[in-house]
């Protein structure tokens, strides 16, 4: 499955389908920023969980008086600044507080690229990872060997994988969405290939 057809694939999918691929991707990004939130004292992982689990409530629930505008203030003061830290896990931090605040965006405006934008802030995670590792190890991370490299390869995967999942979900149920949550962390790893 190469990307162009995944991010085309899902371009094809409905409102909700994009909104909760994306939810499920975040699932799989937020142990990152709470890794690095206990690596550095700063940020709260609690106030992005409880955001995250809001907007699969509002999915449900559409008609819910839930204010995501409060969760968005929330969030916006956890986010971590790349000038305050100097470690590597501040930019994997950082795109999973993204990628939550595009979700929450694309929700109140009803915008689905900001669904879609989820997607490639993941991928995008990968590669600076890969590339980050590559260039410590000493080797040179040009787009092949990042693309080739079987974490990027596993991350492409996984996203045909609920692409797959969340086409065959029909209507979008509690039930549905529980299948989907376990789905996307029964491979018990973040995108960056973490233990959970």
């Amino acid at each position: 499955m190469t990307k162009a057809n995944n991010f085309q694939r899902i371009r094809e999918l409905n409102y909700l389908q994009k909104a909760v691929l994306a939810s499920a991707l975040i699932e799989r990004m937020l142990p990152n920023y709470g890794l690095f939130s206990e690596a550095t004292g700063f940020g709260d992982e609690v106030i992005l969980r409880n955001a995250l689990n809001v907007c699969w409530e509002k999915i449900l629930l559409p008609k819910s008086k839930i204010d995501l505008e409060k969760q968005v203030e929330k969030i916006e003061p956890n986010v971590p600044e790349l000038a305050d830290f100097d470690m590597f896990g501040t930019y994997p931090a950082i795109d999973a507080a993204t990628s939550l605040l595009s979700l929450m965006h694309g929700l109140l405006a009803q915008d689905e690229q900001e669904f879609v934008n989820v997607s490639k802030i993941s991928q995008a995670t990968v590669a600076r990872f890969i590339e980050y590792q590559m260039t410590v190890e000493g080797g040179v991370a040009d787009n092949k060997a990042v693309r080739e490299h079987p974490l990027m390869q596993y991350e492409i995967e996984v996203l045909g994988e609920l692409i797959d999942f969340v086409e065959a979900m029909g209507r979008i149920t509690a039930e549905n969405v529980k299948a989907l949550k376990k789905h996307v962390l029964a491979d018990g790893q973040t995108n960056i290939g973490l233990a959970l």
